[in-house]
């Protein structure tokens, strides 16, 4: 392999402004257009949030991996808010409160959440070892062709 060859655990180059403020905005497009189609979340949304999650993490540099190693508690309790604000009925009973709203909607979405985290951490820590795997190999390679030229 060369320099220049990336593989898939070293391509993102994305700041990790940027992706969180990405993933975010689709995070709020899914829940809001799930306000709009049906009564309450569902597997859609969650399906749906694990990929974002994923996504993320694949897109973020890797000197910011914190921001996206933080992200999908964040982006949860974001859209659980966002739905106890706008539309409590999506995630609790009619007559629930703010906050018992956002703690209903965490505990039904519990899954996706876990598997969002723990998908991101995941991949975030093969690209960190991939990342370490591959400086070495580069040191190598400019001094190969240093010798060359």
């Amino acid at each position: 392999m060369t320099v220049s060859q990336r593989t898939l655990w070293e391509q993102g180059t994305r700041p990790g402004r940027q992706v969180a403020t990405l993933t975010a905005g689709a995070t709020l497009v899914i829940v809001l257009g799930h306000l709009l189609v049906a009564s309450e979340l569902t597997l859609v949304f969650d399906v749906t949030f694990v990929t974002f999650c994923v996504a993320a993490a694949f897109t973020v540099r890797p000197r910011e991996f914190f921001v996206v190693g933080v992200l999908p508690p964040l982006l949860m309790l974001g859209a659980m808010l966002t739905l106890a604000l706008l539309g409590r009925d999506a995630i609790a009973e009619t007559g629930d409160g703010l906050i018992q709203a956002v703690v209903s909607g965490l505990a039904h979405h519990a899954g996706a959440l876990v598997a969002g985290y723990g998908l991101t951490l995941v991949i975030l820590a093969l690209r960190q070892v991939a990342m370490h795997q591959r400086l070495p190999a580069q040191a190598a390679e400019r001094r190969r062709h240093q010798l060359l030229s």
